[in-house]
């Protein structure tokens, strides 16, 4: 049904320019999007899963991001700053939330947890004071300002790697996986188990089916990989949304 002022230009004879689509903006690590050589990540697979003329997927994401800098390299702000209502974001960290918060080359880790608690220090490679928050921290803030602007937001828990034990793949229900539910819950937004609904169809798949899926390293998936993993995905935000 046309709106007053679709009704009035059509009265003059005037074109209507068709309503632009929602854009679903996804943020993330290289388990996301990835430019190494034989590894994809899965939401590279996932434009042509959606009508394109009804749903616009972006990937934001970026390989050796945490929740943490994400945040603090601006990246974040220039998706903020696109957001407009309507619009969906998905996230997805934890892969590179662990290992040093101030020394070394790589100093990107979150504190463990969901909590309010900080940590304050300064980055060895810039020189500079900051103040570290939780992993779940840092997903509660992307999805306030998210909300704010009138995004639907959803968080997922991190994909499973391909690390094996007795039959079954190692899965994060104790720590990000956890924290990430956790962080959902808090602020009222839609979660996506990641690391559960993959890992279900890995040990349907087996393990051997599922080496052939990865490349390079047991964390970052073939273009195969991908193409499965952003299935999942795409069935998951369908359930969760009702997405075209």
């Amino acid at each position: 049904m046309l709106n007053r002022r679709e009704l009035l230009l059509a009265g003059m004879g005037l074109a209507i320019a068709p309503a632009e689509p929602p854009t679903l903006w996804l943020i993330g690590d290289s388990t996301v999007k990835n430019n190494t050589k034989g590894q994809q990540g899965w939401g590279s697979a996932l434009p042509p899963l959606f009508d394109a003329t009804k749903l616009k997927v972006v990937n934001k994401a970026l390989g050796g991001r945490s929740s943490r800098t994400f945040l603090t390299e601006g990246l974040w702000e220039a998706v903020a700053k696109e957001l407009k209502k309507g619009d969906i974001v998905v996230m997805q960290f934890g892969h590179n939330d662990g290992g040093d918060r101030f020394k070394g080359t790589r100093p990107r880790a979150s504190l463990k947890g969901n909590g309010d608690d900080t940590e304050t220090g300064v980055v060895e490679t810039t020189g500079k004071e900051e103040i570290v928050h939780s992993y779940g921290w840092y997903l509660r803030k992307y999805s306030t300002e998210a909300k704010a602007k009138g995004a639907i937001v959803v968080v997922c828990s991190p994909i499973p790697r391909n690390i094996w034990k007795d039959g079954k793949v190692g899965r994060a229900a104790n720590d990000y996986g956890k924290w990430a539910k956790e962080a959902a819950t808090q602020e009222k937004v839609h979660f996506l188990d990641l690391n559960t609904l993959i890992a279900d169809r890995y040990e349907q798949l087996g393990e051997e089916k599922v080496a052939a899926l990865f490349f390079g390293d047991h964390t970052h998936t073939s273009p195969d990989g991908a193409a499965l993993n952003a299935s999942i995905v795409a069935e998951g935000l369908n359930k969760l949304l009702k997405l075209p």
